[in-house]
């Protein structure tokens, strides 16, 4: 049995051959990031399991690869990248998530959004670089209170880190929770007392475009949004309005199409800070994805 690696890039296949043992099954590293999809049957070929960091993988393609058995997705949103319920029902591929290798990189991601956005860096880095001097008025965030749309493993370290920071924490999840520091309500309480709302869903059948026009006008007048979970959970048109009305700030690190295309809605909003979908990405998280994957790997290797 073998794995690929399909699109590992430099930074990761560095990772991936450092980790790997001499014990472990034979894996193919790619180092060419840029993988299509079409070109995957060929990549594939020979390979029962697929290491998936940011390609496409649509059933029509995966039915070109007879050998494919598993896909080892590196983090939890797959079905950003392929239909795993499909995948699995018409070509017998099981597709594999990894959770909680990088809650504390991706909640500290959403922190420091938080308070770019509060204190204006965005655009006065912007300004400066052009020779002007945009100085803003920021918002200090010291007990103010923040929302929590979401209480995983990231909602949880983002709320560690606000209330380090003196902040309120509130949290509406979709399923009972309880934690110390964290005030579980309603979703509506939770937009309407919130001066900054922290989006921490999966995405799924049930969450895609649940943060829709509607629940953006219940949010607090100039409250900071902030997107560290999927672009697609998201109405981005109605979060561009919202925001280039001054009804809201937007912190973004996730969109539903990747990388954001030229002329996007959101990259015109002066109103907003934007980041590359690299909230997950460093060093330690790395570490902690790439041994997961492998030891699922190593558990497809011993089920046989």
């Amino acid at each position: 049995m073998r794995a690929c690696f399909v699109d590992a890039g430099g930074a990761l296949a560095d990772v991936m051959e450092k980790l790997l043992r001499p014990a472990d099954m034979p894996v193919t590293v790619n180092r060419n990031p840029d993988i299509k999809p079409a070109e995957l049957p060929t990549v594939l070929a020979g390979h029962a399991i697929a290491i998936i960091d940011h390609t496409h993988l649509p059933t029509e393609i995966a039915r070109q690869i007879p050998g494919l058995k598993h896909v080892v997705f590196l983090g939890t949103g797959a079905r950003s990248y392929m239909n795993p319920e499909e995948l699995e029902a018409e070509c017998g591929i099981q597709v594999h998530i990894i959770k909680g290798y990088g809650d504390t990189a991706v909640a500290e991601m959403a922190f420091a959004l938080m308070w770019a956005a509060a204190k204006g860096l965005a655009g006065m880095d912007r300004g400066v670089r052009a020779g002007a001097w945009p100085r803003t008025d920021g918002i200090e965030l010291t007990r103010k209170t923040v929302g929590l749309i979401g209480y995983g493993g990231i909602g949880a370290e983002m709320a560690r880190l606000c209330n380090g920071a003196g902040m309120r924490v509130l949290a509406w999840n979709r399923t009972p929770r309880d934690a110390k520091g964290v005030e579980f309500t309603s979703l509506d309480t939770l937009l309407a007392e919130s001066q900054v709302v922290s989006l921490h869903l999966l995405l799924n059948d049930e969450t895609r475009g649940f943060v829709s026009a509607d629940l953006i006008a219940k949010m607090r007048p100039g409250a900071i949004f902030v997107n560290t979970a999927r672009g697609a959970i998201t109405d981005e048109a109605a979060l561009a309005r919202a925001a280039e009305a001054g009804a809201i700030r937007l912190a973004l690190d996730v969109y539903a199409e990747e990388p954001l295309p030229p002329g996007h809605v959101l990259s015109k909003v002066e109103n907003a800070t934007l980041a590359a979908h690299s909230a997950f990405r460093t060093p330690e998280a790395s570490d902690n994805l790439i041994e997961a994957s492998l030891e699922h790997c190593r558990r497809i290797a011993r089920e046989g």
